[in-house]
């Protein structure tokens, strides 16, 4: 492609935008609409191409942040999860029934715990445009309904790789298994693995219910922020306009996609019933046992993500406007 008029020479002719998942998800979709607004505010100067499936790094998503930082790949719209082996700060959104709905993702993303995670960030080589989201992580299995901690008790559960998964399902009696998601279904087919847990829009793209999936809880134990971003070597690059251009397309594209994926969920949850699999909704005297039997996390974890943004994280929680 032909640099314009007005772009700089250091300028690349393709930058590289790396994703999980493909535009069939909402998390695709966040990275197709920041390609796209940046195409057209730029008049195509600035030409960015997605890379979904992680294929940038081999399938393995929990190399992405490592890629960026040394410049590998350019940008990306990615995990809060699977960039937390190289940010610590990022295992807050990880943390066990931290977020009980969507005004207290909000509340964090938003707030002075926002700031302070997109500064954790950018000191480890990789500028923080934007926040996107993946939602709320349920979970589903094949064995049996889900209400009860002792009901995880000795099922194989599929889990991303971060030890703080292991950590919280191990809590609750579970055998936490971690493989990348280009593994995770041919295991979930073979019974190799019981169970996983994902938002609701992975749970139905995916079609997991085709894989034994006919139990699914919806415990709201997490949310999965998305995070857009660009290397530190390649954000320097960029004019302070161009840089104001990108960072103003990505705020537009992650507002775009949570709204978007928020209003979808109700139509997501019937299509998913529609399907045969058996849905439950926990009681908050059901929620409050798992809350419980999870606290052991924040005991391990907190000093490692640091205790003052923990407690600035569960302040604006606690303080959040319903």
């Amino acid at each position: 492609m032909l640099l314009g008029p007005f772009a700089s020479a250091d300028y690349k002719p393709e930058y590289t935008v790396s994703t999980v998942l493909p535009a069939a998800f909402p998390w695709g979709q966040a990275a197709e609409k920041w390609v796209e607004l940046v195409t057209e505010r730029s008049e195509g100067r600035i030409n960015m191409k997605i890379y979904s499936n992680s294929q940038l790094v081999s399938g393995d998503q929990t190399k992405e942040f490592s890629a960026m930082r040394s410049g590998l790949i350019d940008m990306s719209v990615g995990s809060t999860i699977n960039w937390s082996p190289q940010v610590p700060e990022l295992n807050l959104f990880s943390l066990p029934f931290l977020m009980p709905d969507e005004q207290a993702i909000d509340a964090i993303t938003q707030g002075d715990a926002g700031k302070a995670v997109f500064e954790a960030i950018e000191k480890r080589g990789v500028t923080p445009l934007a926040w996107g989201e993946n939602g709320f992580r349920e979970l589903s299995n094949s064995k049996h309904a889900i209400v009860t901690p002792d009901d995880l008790k000795g099922l194989k559960i599929r889990v991303v790789g971060s030890p703080l998964f292991q950590d919280t399902f191990s809590a609750l009696g579970a055998n936490p298994t971690q493989m990348s998601w280009a593994d995770a279904k041919p295991a979930l087919t073979t019974g190799a693995v019981d169970g996983q847990e994902n938002p609701l829009s992975v749970f139905d793209v995916a079609r997991i219910d085709q894989v034994g999936q006919i139990y699914l809880t919806q415990w709201h134990y997490m949310a999965d922020p998305l995070v857009f971003a660009v290397s530190n070597r390649v954000w320097k690059t960029f004019s302070a306009e161009d840089q104001a251009l990108l960072k103003q397309a990505a705020i537009d594209a992650g507002q775009w996609e949570i709204k978007k994926s928020r209003a979808e969920l109700a139509d997501t949850l019937a299509m998913i019933k529609e399907r045969g699999v058996n849905v439950t909704d926990l009681t908050p005297e059901q929620q409050a046992a798992f809350v419980q039997a999870t606290k052991s996390v924040y005991d391990t974890w907190t000093p490692r993500i640091g205790a003052d943004l923990v407690k600035q994280a569960q302040d604006a929680v606690a303080n959040r406007s319903q």
